[in-house]
């Protein structure tokens, strides 16, 4: 019988030691695979956060506390209100407008035979750093046509629309009774309907006179109610020639307007040169005398580009670029989510009559909804905490206007300012705009992985 008693014994105590020694073993693997985590999380993540928060309540140097007067700055300041309103804008704007743009490229491109390669293009600009981005887009708004590619489309477009020409420095032959004023070359004498007034230039180089001039050609006879002339360039390739004189060798100057101006000021008629710099003014008054003008415009420099990079459209720069970089990212999220809703019932709103408008906003959009919500939460992240683009693309004239709530840390505590303290509470600022939208993420991952 004691055998029999004592061996139940020890098997129960045997059961007991394996059993706390599995228990002790489990928390032992997760430790070991949680504790890096954990250790990695207290270093770089929490004692960061709460470090900043407690050099954000001390001044500059960290020795002394001043209590709220870093955030009463940062408030009161106008170079962070600037920053805190560049922020808003960017929340309004660049987060709708890329997930606008990637929705209609996703739902587009299902209906092309090579879809793939058109993904590959437009998110292509993944790749690149935000860095190399902002330099490229830099590089494409500079304000000379010769270095920007923009203002030289810009101004490519405006030489084709326009029938005017422009010949910066051209001044009229001195005692050939020409005057300038204000810019503008005119007759020293009135010219009455039905006479003529030539306009012999210099100041021009012969490489400067477009391609499409001609020799100087003599205007028509005018009418009664017509004043004619030739508006040329009064010099000869080698030399020689007669000063005022129409001769062979002289280039007429075409696209040049030529005004009619009556006694009273006003424009009663104008014309543009031709080939061989002949006018014809049409429609005057027979027998009312004139002054025949050439406007300053023709003389100025010629269309111009636009200053992007100056304060006024530096913002709208700097969110394009984002935009260029980013709708990639908003098309393949969106196209994933579209290539896994149910077609079927597109097919059964199209068979009921629905038009496509009809299926993609009653049906196709309510079904991506929760793809376009995730797009739009992380896309509303990433530009509260933009710096790459707003600190390289804006020179240095219009970096405060362009200025964000990360550049502004930045500068304050590292570029020059040397306010840590201050620094420290943009820094939270920044933490408390972002965590609202890091919260909506995690709330929707987790309903996501509850369906």
């Amino acid at each position: 019988m004691s055998r029999t008693q004592t061996v139940p014994i020890a098997v129960r105590g045997r059961a007991r030691s394996v059993h706390g020694r599995g228990r002790w073993g489990r928390w032992l693997v997760i430790a070991s695979f949680l504790g890096p985590a954990i250790v990695f999380l207290g270093a770089f993540v929490a004692y960061p956060i709460v470090y900043t928060v407690v050099r954000s309540f001390y001044d500059k140097g960290g020795t002394a506390f001043v209590g709220w007067n870093n955030y009463v700055t940062m408030f009161t300041n106008d170079t962070t209100f600037t920053a805190i309103r560049n922020n808003l804008m960017w929340v309004l704007v660049a987060p709708v407008t890329v997930t606008i743009i990637g929705l209609i490229l996703a739902v587009l491109v299902e209906k092309l035979g090579w879809k793939t390669a058109f993904r590959l293009i437009v998110f292509m600009p993944m790749a690149i750093s935000m860095l190399a981005a902002g330099v490229i887009f830099r590089g494409m708004f500079q304000e000379s046509p010769q270095l920007g590619v923009v203002n030289a489309a810009i101004v490519g477009a405006q030489s084709v629309f326009s029938d005017t020409a422009s010949y910066p420095g051209a001044k009229p032959r001195p005692d050939q009774g020409l005057e300038v004023d204000g810019g503008i070359v005119f007759g020293t004498a009135a010219v009455t309907a039905g006479g003529a007034q030539n306009f012999p230039l210099t100041g021009i180089k012969q490489s400067e006179v477009p391609d499409q001039a001609s020799d100087a050609t003599p205007a028509p006879q005018a009418g009664d109610t017509q004043i004619t002339g030739t508006v040329f360039l009064d010099v000869v390739r080698g030399g020689g020639g007669t000063d005022g004189a129409l001769e062979p060798g002289k280039k007429g100057l075409p696209g040049v307007r030529v005004d009619a101006v009556a006694e009273d000021g006003s424009i009663r008629g104008y014309a543009t040169t031709g080939a061989g710099g002949e006018y014809v003014i049409e429609g005057l008054t027979a027998g009312e005398s004139y002054r025949v003008a050439l406007p300053a415009s023709n003389f100025s420099s010629g269309p111009q580009g636009v200053s992007w990079l100056s304060s006024t459209f530096i913002n709208v720069v700097v969110i394009m670029s984002y935009i260029w970089i980013w709708a990639g990212f908003a098309m393949v999220m969106i196209a994933s989510g579209l290539s896994a809703i149910d077609r079927s019932l597109q097919e059964a709103a199209r068979t009921d009559g629905a038009n496509e408008w009809q299926v993609f906003s009653r049906i196709t959009a309510p079904l991506l909804s929760p793809v376009l919500v995730v797009v739009l939460v992380t896309l509303i992240i990433n530009v509260l905490k933009i710096f790459d683009l707003v600190y390289v693309i804006p020179p240095g004239a219009s970096k405060p206007a362009a200025n964000v709530i990360a550049v502004e840390m930045w500068t304050v505590s590292f570029g020059g300012g040397a306010n840590q303290g201050l620094g420290s509470a943009l820094a939270i600022l920044l933490l408390v705009l972002v965590l609202p939208s890091m919260i909506i993420n995690v709330r929707r991952f987790k309903e996501e992985r509850r369906r």
